[in-house]
């Protein structure tokens, strides 16, 4: 690297936002254990273990279907996402930039900064609710859309602010505070679980001497199956499994996460991800669903869905400060991809200024708790909007060149709109989201898996006709 070079990676705060990652930067696999954990066992489990329970899930529904669509989470990281991160080594929007053209990447990078701006503001209300217990100010409810207190508002900026300046100095220090946090907040989340069984066993009076007991307990009192709440699709074994498989599809067959593992010494240590999975996405969804279950057969009225008071009645002062960690670690990697995202459109920007001004967003946004109270739609749903970009980095890298076309064209043939891509994208989302308003709201959690083949299928074709008609370009 020239010394100029190293000059504006200084500026940018050295994330090599612009060219590839370089040997002495790349990171050892305890680094990606830790930000998996860090990331994915968090405060959010404690809000969509809960809506499991609203959404009617039986026993063997939630269990085996985490774990199917857990492996598959784990599998899609290591075969889509990582091969192409290590040999790359880019961020995702400049790689798209490279095949999509800057007009075209600047319309994408803008949903995506946005999508990632709401879902990092769920992360900051769940930190928030942990605060309404100590300071004892009304907090939202399930049905609620708005800032229902002052006190809300003060919580949700004091959260914000706090995660926003993490996330600004980089991945480095992110990966950092998630492996401090990361080992804690996974025994709080165990202790979560083994509490409310614990406390159903008191309740009930339940003899409990094996795991057939522990099963005949879950089944009978904890995800007893039946109907949702009023407003909640039912949930079956598919649902699980497809919403634990595609509630990060941005990050894996979205590709974001070429942002994050362009960083991996090695493709494989994309196995990291399961650290994530199974600890946050198995054991502490179904640890909260167990709090939330253990409420409702206390207080069968009591519908709220508030991290902050299920931990603390679980764990107290421990569960509260998990919670205020466990959102913070979740939504510092979350703001820290969006930053990337906005100071991609405007390159010449100070990334720490712009991840800044990102958590801003994101602490608005999160003062609106219907954000968080209908999550598990959302995430489908940003999962489902970024994901056909994804597909069009998986075939630009690996297909069109064995089809005798060209990679990255709009880096080669000078284009700042490859029409191809966007047509991609916005038919795909078409047709998945006319899926969706037609038959109904639970194909939300389904459309993106044929999605992505439609997606893959509209670029290949359309490159054929857009690179005939582009300019010629030199061989590389």
């Amino acid at each position: 690297m020239s010394e100029e070079q190293q000059a504006q990676q200084t500026q940018a705060g050295g994330e090599f936002e612009r060219e590839p990652v370089p040997q002495n930067r790349l990171l050892g696999f305890k680094s990606f254990v830790g930000m998996y954990a860090g990331e994915h066992c968090a405060g959010t489990e404690l809000m969509i273990g809960p809506l499991f329970v609203a959404a009617g899930v039986s026993a063997f529904d939630v269990v085996v279907g985490l774990i199917a669509g857990n492996v598959l989470a784990v599998l899609s990281w290591v075969f889509l996402c990582a091969p192409i991160a290590t040999r790359a080594r880019l961020t995702l929007y400049y790689q798209l930039e490279k095949i999509c053209g800057r007009q075209l990447v600047t319309l994408y990078n803008l949903a995506n900064g946005v999508m990632f701006c709401f879902l990092a503001g769920a992360m900051v209300t769940v930190s928030a609710t942990a605060l309404g217990v100590w300071f004892k100010f009304p907090m939202p409810e399930l049905s609620d859309n708005y800032p229902n207190s002052f006190g809300w508002v003060i919580a949700v900026l004091a959260c914000g602010a706090m995660i926003s300046v993490v996330a600004a100095y980089g991945y480095e220090v992110v990966s950092k505070v998630a492996n401090v946090a990361a080992p804690w907040m996974v025994l709080v989340f165990i202790a979560f679980g083994l509490v409310g069984l614990r406390q159903f066993i008191d309740a009930t009076g339940s003899e409990v001497n094996s795991l057939a007991d522990v099963w005949t307990l879950a089944k009978t009192h904890i995800w007893q199956g039946g109907d949702p709440h009023p407003g909640r699709v039912k949930f079956t074994f598919w649902h699980v499994a497809f919403f634990a498989w595609f509630c990060n599809m941005a990050m894996h067959i979205g590709m974001s996460d070429l942002s994050v593992l362009r960083f991996a010494r090695k493709s494989w240590y994309a196995v990291a991800s399961g650290t994530g999975m199974f600890l946050g996405h198995f054991l502490a969804w179904l640890a909260a669903s167990i709090l939330y279950a253990f409420q409702m057969h206390v207080e069968p009225g009591n519908t709220k869905v508030l991290p902050g008071p299920l931990a603390y009645q679980a764990a107290g002062l421990a569960g509260l400060i998990c919670v205020i960690i466990a959102g913070w670690t979740t939504a510092n990697p979350t703001i820290y991809r969006a930053g990337l995202a906005f100071q991609a459109i405007v390159p010449k920007s100070s990334r720490f200024r712009v991840t800044l001004i990102t958590g801003a967003i994101a602490t608005v946004a999160a003062m609106f708790p219907a954000l968080a109270m209908r999550l598990l739609d959302f995430v489908a749903l940003y999962g489902l909007v970024l994901m056909p970009m994804g597909a069009v980095v998986f075939v630009d890298f690996w297909l069109i060149p064995k089809l005798g076309l060209r990679g990255s064209y709009a880096e080669l043939s000078g284009r700042h709109f490859n029409w191809a891509a966007f047509a991609a994208w916005i038919v795909t989302l078409a047709i998945c989201l006319g899926i969706v308003f037609i038959v109904g709201n639970w194909t939300l959690y389904f459309v993106a898996l044929p999605g992505w083949f439609i997606a893959s299928a509209v670029y290949i074709v359309l490159s054929r006709v857009y690179q005939k008609q582009g300019r010629p370009v030199a061989a590389r």
